[in-house]
């Protein structure tokens, strides 16, 4: 792979996003690590050991529009292009019965999960459109639950169901443009979210019981792999899960 290619991951600053900024990184891209935190982002960009040449930190919170623009304006500012967006930045809600859920923390899950990847998504394609020579890649962040759901969990789920139609709808409208849109459905990654699933997380049957989980970097092969296709190939959708998660049987 080129070490022209520019990557803007969001939610960089740790779990899956640090792991996938890491990975491409190494396979050649420049990258730019986006997230709320810039500490948690400079030490993830530094972990790395990349020179600052190939780097890019920038603060951004992508429910906000105007940090969002301006994270693409600086973007292209320092690499002159964009090759591939990773929207992965995500939130989840207590997972509370729905009575208790309050409006506040459902309009914080999807902000952050589905209007944050659509503001994301709207300023790549300005950007890959106009941009020579055109035309990129974005990888939307599912989830297992954008197939069924865990208890109490009506935000999170809403949101990844709806990223699977941000997705179709991506491919569709990029498609006369050479602009790809895929979707990596994860199940259990070893991340900070994950840690409780040791000690046991709630089940479909009311029982609550440990889930098994895999290594993070098997995700970030798997967005470099999706990430390493020219853009006459696509995988559309795929899933990338712990083998022996109670997923499949589950719904």
């Amino acid at each position: 792979m080129g070490t022209d290619k520019v990557a803007l991951v969001t939610g960089a600053g740790s779990g899956i996003g640090t792991a996938v900024a890491t990975a491409l990184l190494a396979e050649g891209f420049r990258v730019v690590f986006a997230g709320r935190r810039e500490e948690r982002l400079q030490a993830a960009a530094q972990a790395s050991g990349a020179g600052t040449d190939r780097v890019l930190v920038r603060p951004c919170d992508v429910r906000e529009p105007d940090s969002v623009d301006e994270l693409f304006r600086r973007t292209e500012e320092a690499f002159g292009r964009l090759d591939l967006l990773f929207n992965n930045a995500g939130s989840g809600a207590p997972p509370v019965p729905m009575e208790e859920l309050t409006y506040e923390q459902w309009r914080r899950v999807v902000d952050t999960n589905l209007t944050g990847p659509f503001l994301c998504t709207r300023a790549a394609f300005a950007l890959m459109k106009r941009q020579s020579p055109k035309g990129g890649r974005i990888i939307n962040n599912g989830s297992i639950s954008a197939h069924v759901p865990r208890p109490n969990s009506a935000p999170y789920t809403s949101t990844k169901h709806a990223i699977t139609g941000l997705t179709r709808s991506t491919s569709l409208d990029g498609r006369a443009h050479n602009i790809a849109c895929g979707q990596i459905d994860i199940g259990n990654a070893a991340t900070e979210m994950t840690a409780p699933m040791a000690r046991g997380v709630p089940q479909a049957n009311g029982e609550v019981a440990p889930e098994p989980t895999m290594d993070v970097e098997n995700v970030a092969r798997a967005v470099v792999y999706m990430a390493s296709l020219p853009l006459e190939a696509n995988v559309q959708f795929m899933t990338v899960m712990a083998t022996t998660m109670p997923y499949i049987g589950r719904g």
